[in-house]
């Protein structure tokens, strides 16, 4: 299907279509000809989205076609697919429906799944761009949620506008309040979805609890100034990305061997500056650092003696010899594959630690046949939980202390090749929970009262 038709009768508000046109098209954006896959979920805000571009003004020639995935999370959810149905057939938009099998058990799993499936559309249309319809106030929400969490600066940029693989979204520059103004002037009528009002989903906590009582009270321009902080941020970023070659310059060196950092040139910077450019080289083999991880790498670029090394995620290792620090492939690489647990609800999945599988349960009841059970107060816990390796640099607080990882499986007399092999479970924050089998944190309380929480770990035999 050829896109915009100046014949649909009615036009909309002329400034917002004029300015969608601005946003879809400006700044590397959609050019004439284009090939577009919209992510078509049937909420107020993917159809004023598919709306705009199948009967907008001023917009080039484009190939529009609609990608709707049900999670089959409600019973319900059906009807969303018929309803789309509907509209694409009425629109004369191509469509693809995608449905989840199994049905997924997070919210997590359910993104997962449902941008594996977009993602697939854009590939087999050939499509250049896959738009979703996340919005201003999408945007604020996401940094406050990423505050809370104590995200880095970079988390603060919230929602990019693009991102590789051709995700674009346009909406970015519009309120909730414009998009469904938007709706009501061209009579269009949206699908509910009713866990979208659901305040036990975070989010949902955050868009219609906290952001409504501080707008009405303290911080009446909490949204704007949400959006503001996340365009600093990102500036901050861009201005960063501008420069970090020029800094790489001399102190990374890429040879046919492999990555080399050079001690002296690297050590001559703030630690600040010391962080970028090792996570910018790290990030070119792979590896992404979170705060625990970063802190080890600086800790060990600052004193690690020569000859001696640290073991980095996928596989790698950072070894230190005389000025310079090499990134090279373990002798025996190992699968990893982390499991995050995104909510309070029950689930199962299926964790691997050091070439190790374990399979997974979680919820409000015990766990039957688990060896490895954590039980705790759900209040006491920060979402989203994960269960991986243990990190360089990992901490758990004791009642007498916070203790290495490494220090504590040494003095519970866990051999070496098996200190690799055990789940460790940490927080939203990074904060280290539970190593499976050895000891809990003093952060978990006795269970006294209030909705428990279960998670048992049990090893899969041949692994």
């Amino acid at each position: 299907m050829t896109g915009p038709r100046a014949s649909h009768p009615t036009p909309g508000p002329v400034d917002l279509q004029d300015r969608f046109a601005s946003s879809l098209t400006g700044r590397g954006g959609v050019a004439e000809g284009d090939r577009i896959v919209v992510a078509l979920s049937g909420g107020v805000d993917s159809l004023v989205l598919l709306h705009l571009l199948r009967f907008g003004r001023n917009l080039p020639q484009l190939e529009v076609m609609a990608a709707h995935f049900d999670h089959g999370m409600r019973p319900d959810s059906e009807y969303d697919t018929q309803w789309v149905r509907g509209v694409c057939r009425a629109w004369e938009v191509p469509l693809h429906v995608g449905r989840a099998k199994p049905v997924p058990t997070s919210e997590e799993e359910a993104r997962k799944a449902r941008y594996d499936f977009l993602l697939h559309v854009t590939r087999l249309e050939s499509a250049r761009w896959l738009l979703t319809g996340h919005h201003a106030d999408d945007q604020a929400e996401t940094v406050l949620f990423r505050v809370l969490r104590g995200t880095g600066l970079r988390g603060l940029a919230g929602i990019p506008r693009q991102r590789p693989p051709g995700i674009f979204r346009p909406l970015l520059p519009f309120t909730r309040g414009e998009i469904q103004a938007y709706a009501r002037a061209r009579c269009l009528c949206p699908r509910v979805d009713p866990t979208n009002t659901d305040p036990a989903y975070p989010r949902n906590f955050l868009r219609h609890i906290i952001i409504p009582e501080l707008e009405a009270g303290p911080a009446p321009g909490v949204r704007r100034s949400l959006r503001r902080l996340a365009r600093l941020a990102r500036e901050n970023e861009e201005g960063w990305r501008s420069i970090l070659p020029s800094l790489l310059e001399g102190v990374l060196v890429e040879e046919e061997a492999g990555l080399f950092i050079v001690r002296s040139r690297l050590l001559a910077y703030h630690p600040a500056v010391r962080v970028r450019i090792l996570r910018e080289g790290l990030r070119r083999r792979g590896i992404s650092l979170d705060e625990a991880g970063t802190r080890a790498v600086l800790e060990f670029t600052n004193s690690g003696t020569s000859g001696r090394s640290i073991t980095l995620a996928g596989g790698l290792r950072l070894t230190r010899d005389f000025d310079r620090f090499s990134v090279t492939e373990w002798e025996e690489s190992v699968e990893e594959r982390p499991l995050t647990c995104a909510g309070p609800g029950a689930g199962t999945g299926e964790v691997v630690v050091g070439g190790r599988r374990f399979q997974v349960v979680w919820g409000p009841e015990e766990p039957a046949g688990c060896p490895m059970i954590l039980g705790t107060s759900l209040s006491s816990l920060r979402f989203p939980l994960q269960l991986r390796g243990w990190m360089p640099g990992d901490r758990i607080l004791l009642s007498y202390g916070t203790k290495k990882l490494k220090k504590l499986l040494a003095e519970a007399k866990v051999p070496v090749a098996e200190r690799a092999r055990i789940p460790v479970l940490v927080d939203g924050g990074g904060l280290v929970l539970w190593v499976a089998g050895v000891a809990a944190s003093a952060r978990i309380p006795v269970r006294e009262g209030g909705e428990a929480f279960f998670i048992g770990i049990r090893h899969v035999e041949g692994s």
